[in-house]
């Protein structure tokens, strides 16, 4: 029989009561054994999985947000112990990639039909220690938005809130001088934001980064964006949608990446705040696994 913990965060969009009772009653129809923990503040849902891997769990699986799932995978890093992704936050990114159903209990039914799958995480040090990150971390304005898009919004209008942000925050969009180190060798760039991706779909399956950005091929993928204005912010859009090279978005892939920016830039993973520039990124290759559709490639 398979033991489970279920992490909940309370305080994430999309975590009712009832989603929770129906995820307990699919797993427990499906003969798993799960006991439940819900997060009441920060670092909660890392020292429940970590507690978790320590008495022999088989499996980890979160209801909640990004940031939730990557608190629970840090602790996951070098056991045994799988991570199961129940998609109930914002903008629930790694689920989109791997294809897990929105709807909650679908998603638990994909935990006892789906088959583990190796997951690569970036790995980032940080005053406060190592934290980890499974879609991209980035610096610049798309972590200026995260950070001033409330709970509130994020209830209210769900993945709509970030649009909102962007909106309201774009009299400050502005490109700045940034040095980029990929595995030794310096690029400069005039950058607005630069993300460093472990994952290709940023608005999955509609906006994809680029074509061939995986989560198991034990590489990051830089994406760089020059913008200053909503016009240009549009064109470097199209161009990521087009695959084009019109001189908006840079692209360079490596191990371990080092951001750094003439002045200092706010910092994200996985759509929580992280300090500011600069940063050093690198890929830690099958650090975890985690249950994914047998369909997914």
């Amino acid at each position: 029989m398979t033991r489970a913990l279920l992490i909940t965060n309370p305080a994430a969009a999309r975590t009712e009561e009832a989603e929770v009772k129906a995820i307990l009653e699919t797993l427990r129809r499906g003969g798993w054994r799960v006991e439940l923990r819900a997060t009441g503040g920060p670092g909660d849902a890392r020292r429940f999985a970590a507690e978790a891997a320590a008495a022999g769990h088989d499996v980890v699986a979160v209801f909640g947000g990004d940031g939730t799932t990557m608190q629970a995978a840090a602790a996951l890093v070098g056991t045994g112990t799988v991570l199961g992704v129940l998609p109930g936050g914002t903008g629930n990114l790694l689920a989109g990639n791997l294809r897990i159903p929105m709807h909650p209990a679908r998603a638990a039914q994909v935990l006892l039909t789906g088959a583990a799958r190796p997951l690569d995480l970036g790995r980032m040090e940080r005053l406060d220690g190592t934290h980890y990150f499974a879609v991209a971390c980035g610096a610049g304005h798309d972590a200026r938005v995260m950070a001033a898009t409330t709970t509130l919004q994020k209830h209210r209008w769900r993945f709509a809130a970030y649009f909102v942000t962007i909106f309201r925050l774009m009299p400050e969009l502005r490109s700045i001088p940034h040095l980029i180190t990929v595995d030794g060798v310096e690029y400069e760039a005039q950058a607005a934001l630069v993300l460093v991706a472990n994952c290709g779909e940023m608005i999955p399956p509609f906006l994809r980064l680029r074509r061939g950005i995986r989560p198991d091929d034990g590489l990051l993928d830089v994406v760089v964006l020059r913008a200053d204005t909503l016009p240009e912010t549009v064109r470097a859009i199209w161009e990521i949608i087009r695959e084009d090279t019109g001189g908006r978005i840079g692209y360079a892939q490596g191990r371990t990446i080092t951001v750094q920016s003439s002045t200092p830039e706010p910092v994200q993973m996985d759509g929580d705040a992280h300090g500011m520039t600069p940063f050093t990124a690198e890929v830690v290759p099958r650090a975890v696994h985690v249950i994914a559709p047998r369909s997914t490639s």
